[in-house]
């Protein structure tokens, strides 16, 4: 096997999907778990695990060694009588992933089509759309600790998932290079999830009334093209706020004064309330801040006008956080990592 390479001052530009023209002191791409442990021999550091580059934004040039995971492989493992576990190699492009599902007809994965990123980024976040979250098909994942260089398993417990959350984000941050995902899919009988009424809408205006996974595919990719923009054409992240998780008599309270204010219940009582919503409400949607926007078509989505920094990008991001707390009491949280 030839030795990684290790590449120096390499730019970011085509590693981040809001376009921020950042570098890298060094970057090695590694395909196995071989080529990782062998690049973790490297004294470079900081250290870290870089996947699709679509939940960063880049402050400025990282002075360590990036490690881009590009793990190739989707395998079926394990055969039941209603399900398959389908192991993932964590550089697998996670729509990639989910046509994939869609075309050997496995159910579990179809609500989240079209996010962007990677499959081993997945967990991190506990990625989640229309009422669906990586937790709902997780089985376990295999991850190298970039102190020891060994490969260890992690268990959904062991993950310990929330929403958008997970140990990944806590005491493992930034500890472990997750090289491979193990999901459970069903083979037959599939549970639709179609609660969420943009689903509902979408699929009636496809003239489907008795959906299959492929339908609720093909309705959530065109809602998401409907409202989100293309990294390819516009910078962005996707969704940079998470939807706040608050008490019911929040709710009430705001109510009182927007009694259209949406929310979706939980299930422990609580209820979440749209955070594109609350930035709509006090105007940032369509508004520009220098070289950085918030998106006209969805307050959610910060966007890269053209040739945007990093610090542009945090100085929005705290704006609209300030003026939600204000107008509101509610305090958003962002979703991306700001590096």
């Amino acid at each position: 096997m030839p030795p990684v390479k290790i590449q120096s001052d390499v730019s970011l530009l085509p590693y981040n999907t809001f376009g921020i023209d950042a570098h890298a002191a060094f970057l090695a791409e590694f395909h196995n778990v071989a080529e990782l442990q062998e690049a973790l021999r490297s004294s470079v550091s900081p250290r870290i695990v870089w996947g699709g580059g679509s939940n960063v934004v880049l402050r400025g040039d990282y002075p360590g060694l990036i490690l881009l995971n590009s793990v190739k492989g989707i395998t079926i493992v394990r055969t039941f009588e209603h399900r398959v576990w389908v192991t993932v190699g964590g550089g697998e492009v996670w729509h990639d992933f989910v046509l994939w599902a869609v075309k050997n007809n496995l159910g579990g994965i179809e609500n989240l089509s079209l996010i962007p990123g990677s499959v081993g980024a997945s967990p991190v976040q506990n990625i989640g759309a229309y009422g669906v979250e990586i937790k709902d098909t997780f089985v376990r994942l295999e991850a190298v600790n970039l102190e020891t260089g060994e490969k260890e398993t992690f268990t959904k417990v062991q993950c310990r998932f929330g929403y958008r959350d997970s140990f990944f984000k806590h005491e493992g941050k930034g500890k472990y290079a997750i090289v491979s995902v193990t999901f459970s899919l069903s083979r037959h009988n599939h549970k639709i999830n179609t609660n969420y009424g943009d689903i509902r809408k979408q699929l009636e205006a496809n003239g489907v009334t008795t959906p299959g996974i492929a339908d609720v595919s093909r309705a959530v990719v065109a809602i998401r093209s409907s409202k989100l923009p293309d990294p390819a054409k516009i910078g962005n992240c996707g969704s940079f706020f998470k939807n706040p998780e608050t008490d019911r008599s929040v709710l009430e309270r705001l109510r009182a004064t927007h009694p259209q204010a949406p929310a979706y219940d939980l299930p422990d009582g609580r209820v979440k309330i749209p955070a594109g919503w609350l930035i709509e409400q006090c105007g940032w949607k369509g508004k520009n801040m220098g070289n950085v926007g918030c998106y006209d078509k969805q307050a959610l989505v910060l966007v890269n006008l053209g040739g945007a920094t990093g610090a542009e990008v945090e100085t929005l991001a705290k704006a609209i956080i300030a003026s939600v707390e204000a107008q509101f009491g509610i305090r958003l949280e962002p979703e991306v990592n700001i590096l």
